[in-house]
C-alpha cells in the first residue's frame, strides 16, 4: 500500500485530473439521492478532493444554513476545494490532514459524513479507525455515506476489476493507491443500520455505494 507521504505526493500532482474520473458520477449521484441532504445541517467529507461534490451539495441539495467541512491529505486538493467552494464563504471549512484517519472535530457535531473513493485507498486498520471516527462525530441518527471501487457483478465489470487489481499488484502508484474492496465488513451492525447498499457499474467500473444510519 502507499504510505501517507506517497498518497500526498500522488494527489498533489494529480490535482484537477481527479474530476476526470468519469466512472464515479453514477455512484455519486446515487449517494446524493439516498443521502437525505435536504435536512442536513452539518456535512463532513473525508477525502474532499477538488471540492466538486461539496460545491454540488451546497448549490443544489443542502439547506442554505448547512455547514460543510472538507478534509484531505493533499495541499493541492485543499486549495482546489477552497477555490471551488469560495462563493459559499463562511459555510465552508477546508482542513489539510496529516493522513491520519482521526478527525479534528468534536463528537456529535455533524449529521452527514461522506467518504467517496477513499476507503479503497486506506489500510484496513485506517479504514476501521475512520469508521469509528465517523461514528464518534455523527449525531444520533446521522448518516454515513460511502462509495468506493468494489468487485465486479457483471462479466465486463469483473474483467475491469481484474485488470485494475492486476495493475495494483504490479504497482499501487499506477492506480493512485486504490483497489477494489467490500464495504459491508466495515459497517458494524451493532452501531450502524444499513439503509441503502448497491453495486453500480458505470463504463464497466464497479462501485459500491452504501448509506448507513448511526443507531447507538
Amino acid at each position: 500500500m502507499l504510505s501517507h507521504a506517497q498518497i500526498r505526493k500522488f494527489y498533489d500532482a494529480f490535482g484537477q485530473k481527479q474530476d476526470k474520473q468519469f466512472y464515479e458520477a453514477a455512484a455519486l449521484q446515487s449517494l446524493i439521492h439516498h443521502g437525505g441532504f435536504a435536512t442536513a445541517t452539518s456535512v463532513v467529507e473525508f477525502g474532499c478532493g477538488t471540492g466538486r461534490l461539496a460545491a454540488t451539495l451546497l448549490a443544489e441539495y443542502v439547506p442554505d444554513t448547512c455547514q460543510y467541512t472538507g478534509i484531505d491529505i493533499s495541499q493541492t486538493m485543499i486549495e482546489l476545494c477552497q477555490e471551488n467552494t469560495a462563493k459559499f464563504k463562511n459555510r465552508v471549512t477546508c482542513i489539510q490532514s496529516d493522513g491520519s484517519p482521526k478527525l479534528p472535530m468534536q463528537g456529535q457535531s455533524a449529521d452527514r459524513f461522506i467518504a467517496t473513493y477513499v476507503l479503497d485507498l486506506l489500510s484496513q486498520d485506517d479504514a476501521h479507525t475512520l469508521m469509528d471516527e465517523a461514528h464518534r462525530v455523527l449525531l444520533p441518527g446521522g448518516l454515513i455515506l460511502l462509495a468506493c471501487l468494489t468487485y465486479g457483478t457483471t462479466p465486463i465489470s469483473r474483467l475491469v476489476q481484474s485488470l485494475w487489481s492486476g495493475l495494483y499488484a504490479l504497482s499501487p502508484k499506477i492506480v493512485g493507491g486504490c483497489r477494489p474492496i467490500s464495504l459491508a465488513p466495515l459497517v458494524n451492525p451493532e452501531v450502524w443500520q444499513t439503509v441503502y447498499s448497491q453495486t453500480i457499474v458505470s463504463y464497466g467500473f464497479p462501485s459500491a455505494v452504501l448509506v448507513a444510519r448511526k443507531t447507538t
